[in-house]
């Protein structure tokens, strides 16, 4: 199914003329491609504009130009759902910190809204519906926040990076005590791809709002490495008993301030990932592609 979407999806892509005589395909922006919806398995040829792929976006994220509009053109998470599914899995959340992720939480949303339990069955995954509900709705939360501009001028990329990280994983906070069990479900073989879409995805929005402009191979790296230290600070999190978590939000500052070191550790990591990809016989790009867009 994946090889004959992608095969419609490369015919479809008209050739253009470069500079130098030679021809070239025109493919749609590739940010585009990934928030395209997770339940759909066709690709309709009107979705994507015919844009050139470019991975440099504007730095600033409140002052977007007629070039950026793309990014800003997702829509909110919940819109994936039936307007009734979507208000049972939104006040399932009020539910998860007494019931867990579990379809008990999702029956008691129901319930609350004034909806049949019943409606729970025409979720194929339940549990991992309702966590990754949540994961698509703090997205679209950090998004708007991004899109606000207010809390990251005067900020240098660091900073940035820091400060998006903390506001994301601060939206866990009250869900701390059954974010074990959200992180079991996502593990899960079944969840496992949209688990990783949601979080390259979230990782690309933070990178991209600091001012990164990077390409190619360093495009990846910088991408691993922000997710690195997102996962290894979500679980810090987990144990961390001070007060607001102040020893969490420590740790985090410690390990941004060691990835910016990125002359040496980017083009380390680079070398190894081009081997790697010589190695394998495709290139990093190729591979890291077929997984978003599964």
């Amino acid at each position: 199914m994946y090889r004959t979407a992608a095969n419609r999806f490369l015919h479809s892509a008209p050739l253009i003329k470069n500079s130098g005589g030679g021809r070239l395909l025109r493919f749609p922006l590739l940010r585009t491609v990934i928030y395209s919806s997770r339940f759909s398995t066709t690709v309709d040829p009107q979705t994507f504009p015919n844009q050139t792929l470019n991975p440099s976006y504007s730095s600033t994220s409140s002052s977007s130009t007629a070039g950026d509009d793309t990014r800003y053109e997702r829509k909110n998470p919940r819109v994936e759902y039936e307007e009734e599914q979507a208000r049972v899995l939104q006040a399932s959340l009020r539910h998860v910190i007494r019931l867990g992720w579990s379809e008990e939480a999702m029956i008691a949303g129901a319930k609350e809204v004034g909806v049949s339990p019943s409606i729970v069955g025409s979720f194929p995954r339940k549990e991992s519906a309702l966590v990754e509900f949540f994961m698509d709705d703090c997205l679209q939360r950090l998004i708007d926040r991004i899109d606000s501009g207010e809390e990251l001028q005067h900020l240098i990329p660091s900073q940035r990076i820091s400060k998006l990280v903390r506001i994301r994983l601060e939206m866990q906070a009250p869900y701390i005590s059954k974010w074990p069990q959200a992180l079991s479900i996502q593990a899960h073989p079944l969840n496992v791809p949209t688990s990783f879409k949601q979080r390259a995805m979230l990782v690309d929005e933070i990178w991209h709002a600091a001012g990164d402009e990077a390409s190619d191979v360093d495009w990846y790296v910088k991408r691993t490495v922000l997710g690195g230290i997102y996962s290894t600070t979500e679980i810090y999190m987990l144990t961390d008993s001070s007060p607001e978590f102040r020893d969490t939000w420590l740790f985090l500052d410690d390990r941004v301030k060691d990835a910016f070191d990125l002359k040496k550790t980017i083009q380390e990591a680079k070398y190894l990932a081009e081997a790697v990809g010589a190695g394998m016989g495709s290139s990093l790009r190729g591979f890291v592609g077929r997984v978003l867009h599964r």
